[in-house]
Formats: structure tokens, sequence, C-alpha cells
């Protein structure tokens, strides 16, 4: 499905070296953010306590956060739980302060908010299990790349792996290099929605490459040059590049407005990673491909040469 078609080819590639030492500079700049500020951690890898309570009517959850955010200990994750009067709180660890003295201090607070409101449960987690979320995640993204270098050196040939998966890791860095800058709340939840960016932009490296290789294939373009089989690839996917880029979103666009509290961040990434996934696929993926040197018999199997036997048939 097209929306359009454009007849030429736009010249991409000519204008690759800039807009790589643009990919640099940003790169760069997310690792030094990343080094010297780090990320904002929650408290899912922190270590805290967890909260489970019941209110008597819907709760308002704007409401109360501010109450617990009045009461100076830390920034506070409060979200629903199941149904739309189940609150389940986190809250930072404090030194000098129980579990039991926080939970106490935040069901006074929200008493205020709806007196009738309950505790269900009061739990402490402590940083070790948070240490062992951030190694599982880190092992997960190491999982991922890894599958995706191999998916893509098996279907397509080792070039286009490594572009790819460097043009996915620029993706991944520019996301906590955000995080890490502004200094936003770094989740589980957000954990996820990088994890979404990786399969997310090596899709549109992949129906970049496979009109690649298509292009390859034609014998009416073998006098083409790489970079112009480039251009051709990426100029004729623009069309459903701007319908799934954009569809997708406006679903996360929805969820970023009025997704709330809880869903903010996780939008957030979702939409980093995919602006970003758009220039990567076209200015890094392609670029790194073209500076690697592919070329059309990269993707073309080589014809074996038949043994001259003599006229003899060899059994």
């Amino acid at each position: 499905m097209e929306f359009f078609r454009i007849k030429g080819d736009i010249p991409f590639m000519r204008h690759a070296l800039i807009f790589n030492a643009i990919s640099v500079v940003t790169f760069i700049l997310a690792v030094g953010f990343l080094a010297f500020r780090g990320l904002h951690l929650s408290v899912e890898f922190t270590g805290g306590t967890v909260m489970e309570v019941a209110f008597s009517q819907p709760a308002d959850l704007e409401k109360a956060r501010v109450a617990i955010e009045g009461l100076g200990i830390g920034e506070a994750q409060v979200q629903n739980l199941g149904t739309s009067r189940d609150v389940m709180i986190r809250l930072p660890l404090r030194e000098g302060m129980t579990s039991d003295q926080q939970a106490a201090q935040v069901m006074a607070a929200l008493k205020a908010v709806d007196p009738a409101v309950e505790q269900r449960r009061n739990e402490f987690v402590g940083p070790q299990v948070g240490r062992e979320l951030a190694s599982d995640g880190a092992m997960a993204l190491l999982v991922v790349i890894a599958g995706i270098m191999i998916y893509l050196a098996i279907r397509f040939e080792w070039k286009y792996a490594v572009a790819a998966i460097i043009a996915n890791l620029h993706d991944v860095i520019i996301i906590l290099g955000f995080f890490a800058a502004f200094q936003w709340e770094f989740s589980l939840s957000v954990l996820a929605a990088v994890l979404a960016v990786l399969g997310y932009s090596v899709n549109e490296s992949v129906v970049i490459f496979d009109r690649v290789r298509e292009k390859f294939r034609e014998r009416r373009s073998r006098s083409l040059t790489t970079p112009q089989v480039l251009d051709h690839a990426i100029t004729s996917t623009i069309s459903r590049t701007i319908i799934t880029h954009g569809s997708t979103q406006l679903m996360v666009l929805s969820m970023l407005l009025f997704g709330g509290a809880t869903l903010f961040y996780f939008a957030l990434a979702l939409t980093i990673g995919i602006l970003f996934g758009i220039y990567s696929s076209v200015f890094v993926a392609a670029a790194i491909a073209m500076w690697l040197g592919v070329k059309r018999e990269d993707l073309l199997k080589p014809v074996k040469k038949k043994e001259d036997t003599g006229g003899v048939e060899l059994p």
C-alpha cells in the first residue's frame, strides 16, 4: 500500500558523510551523559518499599501522587493495579526509616485524600533484587542484539548484519542518553520500550536491505553503483515508512499524552526510538553498509564451474 510514489531517487547517500558525522557527535554526547550523569534508576532497580492500597472509590492518582510527594520521601511511583480502586505504590529507600514507617507516613497522607483507604500489602524490596533485575535486563539486551546479528547474517550477509546492529545500538544509546541527560526515571517499562525499539528499528533496516537485494538481482540495474542502489531502495520504501511509523507514532502519542504518569516514560522512550529508528535505518545502517563495501556479488551465489574431465564421465 502506498499513499504516493516518488518518481526520481533521492540522493541520500550523497550526504551520508555529513549525517554520519552528526550521528557520531550525538552518540558521543549520549555516552558522555551515561558515563558522567548515569541513569536515574527506579525503585525496581534500586530497591525500596512496595505497597498496595484500596480506595473506597476510583482513585485519583494525581492527588495521591501529590500527597505522597509532599512527605519528602523521594519520587514515588503510583499506578493502578487491576481495578481503578486498587493502587500500587513504590517508594525509594530512605536512610533512617524502615519500610513500616514509610508505609505509615504514606497511609496518613492518603487518608487526607480518601479517609476510607485501606492498606492491603506492604513489602520491602532489597537492593539485591534490583541488581538482579538490572543484570537480567542487560542480559536480555545482549541476547536480543546477538539474535538480530545472527538473523541478519543468515538472511543477508555479514556486512549488512554489522551495519544494522550498529544502527540499532545507535538508537539504544541515544534513548539511554536522553534519559541520563534529563534524569528521567528509568524503570522496567522503559527497558521494555528499549527492547521493543530494537526489534522495531531492525525491521526497517531489513525492509531496505530486502529492496537492495532485489535491485542488485535485476539485470537492468547492473550498471548502477552501490550508492545509487541504496538511494533507490530507501526512496522506494518512503511511503511504507510514513504509513508504518506514522500509525505507530499516533498510538504511542496517545499513550504519551493521555496515558498518565504510569505510561509516560514508556511512551517517551518509544517516541525517541521511533524517530531515531527512521534516521538510523537511512543514514546509519545504509551508509555503514556502503562504507563496508557491499556489492552485488555479496548477495548472489557464485556459479560453480564444472571440472574438465576430458569428456569422461566421473562416477
